[in-house]
C-alpha cells in the first residue's frame, strides 16, 4: 500500500484517492505540512482554503494506522456547519476508500459534524471551547483551524498543548493546518502570518493574487472589478483581494471588522429578522447611481434591493408593492427622491421626507458632539448600530456592495467640532461611485428608530 504521509505521499491521497487536481499552491501547502507540522496560510478569497481543510481531515484519518484524532474548528460555528464539513462530506463520498482499506459512507462512519472510524475520528469544536482541544489526545493529532483569523487565542493555546507530547523521542505526532482570508492586523493568526517573536515554529505562507489566477482559482475580471468597487488602498480590497492583513483607515466611518461581525449575526440568525417592518428607500434615475430599497426588520437587515435608472413612479410602484401603509418608509428626497415620497404621501403611506442635506440637532452617544448635517447624524446612527460594543448589534447580509459601501465613508471634525461625514459628490469624486445601498439601510435604521419614538444612543 502507499505510503500516503510523507510529502509525496499526501499529494499523491489527495490526486488518487480524492480524485482531486490541486493548484501548484496547494501542492506547496501540503507538502509543506507534511514537512514544518505546523502551517499558516493566508490569502485572496476564493483560492480554495475550505477545500484544502477537507483534504487534510481525511488524509489525516486516511494515512495514519491508529489513534487518530481531528479536531476541527473555526471562527464561527456556522463556517463549520454550513462550509468546512459538507466540503468534508463531498469530498468523502467522491474518494475511493478501497485504495487505503476504509470504509466511510454515509450515515455510518461520517455525519453532520463528525466522522467516527475505528480508533479514529474528525470532529467539530466550538471556538470557544478550548477545553475539546486540550483533551484531544492520540498517537496522532491534527487540527484543523477553517478562517483561523477570528479563533480565540485559547484555542491556539489550547491546541499547541498536544505539540508538546509529540517528537520522535515520544512515538507521538501533531500537525496543525491553520487557513484564512487576512483580517484586521491583531490576534494570534495575525501574529504567526507576520512572524512575530515565539512562533517560529510556524510555517507562514502567503498565497498572493497572482498565483490564484494563475491557478484559475479567481478571475482576474473579478479582481479588477473588486479593485474598482473598492479601492486598492481599502482594506476590504487588501484583506479579500490581495490577502494582506489591514483595517479601515482611522478616518473611515466604519471599520470592516464591524462589517465582518455584523455579516456572521446575519449567518446566524439566516437573514431573518423579527420586530417592526421598516423600509429605506435611496432613489436614483439618471447616471450611474442605482435606486436602492432596503428592508429592515428589527435588528436584521433582510435584504436591499437596487435597480438602474427607474423613474418616479417605477420606484413607488415597486414601494408599494413590498408594503403596506403602516410600514414606515424613509425617502432621500433630494433629487427625484423628491417626486417618491410626494406619490407615496398621497396615497397614504407612512413615508418620512428625509434631506440628508439639512441641520439637525441631534447628538452622538456620548450627548456631546453634534453633526453638520442629517446625513452625517444618520451614518453615526448606523456606525452604533454597527459597533459590536453597543446595545443594538444589527444585522447585515454578506453582500460585496454593500461591504464596501459602508468602508468607503470617511469622517471629520468641523472647525466648530461638528462630526462631518463625506457627502455623496465627494464620495463620488473620490471613489467613483455612490454609497446607494448603506444609504438605503441608514434610511431604513433612521425610521425604525423614529417609528419607535427614541434615538437609540442619540439625544
Amino acid at each position: 500500500m502507499t505510503d500516503y504521509r510523507t510529502g509525496d505521499g499526501i499529494v499523491r491521497f489527495v490526486r488518487d484517492v480524492l480524485h482531486a487536481d490541486p493548484t501548484p499552491y496547494q501542492i506547496a501547502i501540503l507538502q509543506a505540512l507534511v514537512e514544518y507540522r505546523r502551517v499558516a496560510v493566508r490569502g485572496p478569497h476564493g483560492l480554495g482554503k475550505t477545500a484544502l481543510s477537507a483534504w487534510v481531515v481525511l488524509w489525516s484519518l486516511a494515512a495514519f494506522d491508529t489513534d487518530v484524532k481531528v479536531p476541527v474548528t473555526a471562527g464561527a460555528w456556522r463556517q463549520l456547519e454550513k462550509f468546512t464539513f459538507p466540503e468534508i462530506r463531498k469530498w468523502a463520498a467522491k474518494a475511493d476508500w478501497e485504495k487505503v482499506g476504509l470504509q466511510v459512507r454515509r450515515g455510518k462512519e461520517i455525519f453532520d459534524l463528525f466522522i467516527k472510524l475505528e480508533n479514529k475520528e474528525a470532529f467539530a469544536v466550538a471556538s470557544d471551547n478550548p477545553a475539546l482541544i486540550e483533551g484531544a489526545h492520540a498517537s496522532t493529532v491534527t487540527f484543523v483551524l477553517d478562517e483561523a483569523k477570528a479563533i480565540p487565542n485559547d484555542i491556539w493555546d489550547a491546541a499547541e498543548g498536544a505539540f508538546s507530547a509529540a517528537g520522535e523521542d515520544t512515538g507521538f505526532q501533531a500537525f496543525a493546518l491553520a487557513i484564512s482570508t487576512p483580517g484586521t492586523p491583531s490576534g494570534r493568526f495575525y501574529e504567526i502570518s507576520s512572524h512575530k517573536p515565539g512562533f517560529d515554529d510556524w510555517h507562514a505562507i502567503h498565497v498572493t493574487l497572482e498565483e490564484s489566477i494563475a491557478a484559475g482559482r479567481i478571475s482576474r475580471r473579478w479582481a479588477d472589478q473588486r479593485q474598482a468597487q473598492w479601492g486598492e488602498t481599502s482594506a476590504v480590497y487588501q484583506n479579500r483581494v490581495l490577502g494582506e492583513f489591514a483595517d479601515s483607515d482611522e478616518e473611515g466611518v466604519i471599520p470592516l471588522s464591524w462589517v465582518e461581525q455584523a455579516n456572521r449575526r446575519w449567518d446566524e440568525c439566516g437573514g431573518t429578522g423579527e420586530g417592526r417592518v421598516c423600509y429605506g428607500v435611496d432613489p436614483a434615475y439618471k447616471g450611474t447611481d442605482k435606486t436602492a430599497i432596503a428592508r429592515l426588520v428589527g435588528n436584521v437587515c433582510e435584504r436591499i434591493d437596487t435597480y438602474s435608472r427607474q423613474d418616479t413612479m417605477q420606484t413607488v410602484g415597486r414601494v408599494i408593492a413590498l408594503v403596506d401603509k403602516q410600514t414606515p418608509i424613509g425617502v432621500d428626497v433630494i433629487g427625484v427622491g423628491a417626486g417618491v415620497y410626494d406619490r407615496l404621501h398621497e396615497q397614504g403611506y407612512s413615508a418620512t421626507p428625509v434631506n440628508v442635506a439639512n441641520a439637525t440637532d441631534m447628538h452622538d452617544s456620548s450627548g456631546q458632539q453634534g453633526f453638520v448635517n442629517l446625513r452625517s447624524a444618520l451614518w453615526w446612527m448606523l456606525r452604533d448600530a454597527l459597533d459590536p460594543s453597543g446595545d443594538v448589534l444589527l444585522a447585515i447580509p454578506p453582500d460585496d456592495i454593500l461591504t464596501g459601501d459602508l468602508t468607503a465613508p470617511t469622517w471629520s471634525y468641523t472647525s466648530s467640532g461638528h462630526i462631518k461625514i463625506e457627502s455623496k459628490d465627494e464620495m463620488r469624486a473620490r471613489i467613483g461611485r455612490s454609497t446607494d445601498k448603506a444609504d438605503a439601510l441608514a434610511l431604513a435604521r433612521y425610521v425604525a428608530v423614529r417609528s419607535s419614538r427614541k434615538i437609540m444612543g442619540f439625544v
